[in-house]
């Protein structure tokens, strides 16, 4: 009896190092400049949670950005080789050298890596950095609308959209993007602009075209982005944290979706 427990053991510790050593690993950056969401560090603990229960990945907080490099570092910090994934939930012009720069779009674009983005990722480096404009597909222009919205779902098959219905409703502040095209990105979800005031002052946009959620390819990496997330309520949602799993899942590689981008559907 006792021998077979000391195998059994064995076993179940065999399994949990394989698990351990086979679970990705994800930096997510909550730094911001000009202006700090309250809902960053909900999101750090929602996504951790994600990871733990579902015992895909684990996660990194930081607020610096003291990873993002390909150097060596010391006393046991990491750097870029060590993550699967990069998660942008940040602000502003971030401190970046010209180094951390091409190790991030390396990351990615040689790499194969994961790069993830929610709300406010979108207003990162917005002038500054083109290339991690490209990255994210998109940048924040305005926020013209903070309340109740119609979300349309156009993309049913991809992953991380197909739990939803054709619609749902979500309050939450909701971006206007610029340097944004569906020739480089498919859009899985959009805004329903019959359930918004197309009048107000800070739009600027003459297609109506309001994407809330999207996947993209980029070089041998995936990217998976949100406009979503300014409310720590959001972050909550059981809908919300499964498109955040399921993409994260796909942005890894673990799971494939159709990425390729395509012209916007038609009204109902």
């Amino acid at each position: 009896m006792l021998r077979t427990l000391t195998v059994c053991s064995l076993l179940l510790l065999s399994c949990t190092s394989v698990q351990q050593r086979d679970k990705k690993h994800i930096l997510f950056l909550g730094g911001s400049v000009d202006y700090a969401h309250d809902s960053v560090s909900h999101a750090m603990y929602t996504v951790a949670k994600i990871g733990q229960e579902s015992g895909l990945f684990d996660v990194r907080f930081h607020t610096d950005t003291e990873p993002l490099t390909k150097r060596k570092l010391t006393a046991n910090k990491k750097n870029l080789d060590y993550f699967d994934a990069v998660f942008f939930y940040t602000q502003g012009d971030l401190p970046l050298d010209a180094e951390q720069k091409a190790a991030l779009l390396s990351f990615v674009h040689s790499d194969g890596k994961a790069f993830l983005a929610a709300h406010s990722g979108t207003d990162s480096f917005r002038a500054s950095w083109p290339e991690y404009v490209e990255l994210v597909g998109g940048v924040f222009n305005h926020h013209p609308w903070h309340q109740k919205v119609r979300v349309r779902v156009e993309d049913r098959f991809f992953p991380a959209a197909r739990h939803f219905g054709s619609t749902f409703e979500v309050t939450d502040e909701i971006y206007q993007l610029s340097h944004y095209s569906r020739e480089k990105v498919r859009v899985l979800m959009s805004l329903d602009v019959e359930s918004v005031d197309l009048t107000v002052d800070s739009v600027e946009r003459t297609d109506n075209d309001f994407a809330i959620t999207w996947a993209r390819t980029w070089g041998r990496g995936r990217a998976f982005v949100s406009v979503l997330g300014h409310r720590a309520e959001v972050w909550d949602r059981p809908d919300i944290q499964t498109m955040w799993r399921e993409g994260i899942r796909w942005a890894l590689g673990l799971i494939e979706g159709d990425a390729i981008p395509r012209e916007a559907p038609s009204q109902p």
